[in-house]
């Protein structure tokens, strides 16, 4: 049985700082790309961070040069270092592990349950 379960999420001051961690079980954690996704209120659910299983980082514009994604393969876990933390950074935070398989690059994918993180003074 596969889980993904985010801690980490809370209340924050504009200009603050949270750090979300991503805890998997039953996956082989070394060889999935793991990433954080958010979804706000009434908008789709967009891509922040990914780190690939060989450690390359790729991130969304809007949180370039504020969030940091790490990963500990030894611990089966992914976080999220999240700076300078601006009130439309507010939205519920998602773990996902994505593994492509076979020469077709077939995407399976595990999410977590999601961690709300409210940027607001």
């Amino acid at each position: 049985q596969v889980q993904l379960v985010e801690s980490g999420g809370g209340l924050v001051q504009p200009g603050g700082s949270l750090r979300l961690s991503c805890v998997a079980s039953g996956i082989i954690f070394s060889i999935y790309d793991m990433g954080w996704y958010r979804q706000a209120p009434g908008k789709q659910r967009e891509l922040v961070a990914v780190i690939t299983d060989g450690g390359s980082t790729n991130y969304a514009g809007s949180v370039k040069g504020r969030f940091t994604i790490s990963r500990d393969n030894a611990k089966n876990t992914v976080q999220l270092q999240m700076n300078s933390l601006k009130p439309e950074d507010t939205a519920v935070y998602y773990c996902n592990a994505e593994w492509k398989v076979g020469s077709l690059g077939i995407p399976v994918n595990y999410w977590g349950q999601g961690t709300q993180v409210t940027v607001s003074s």
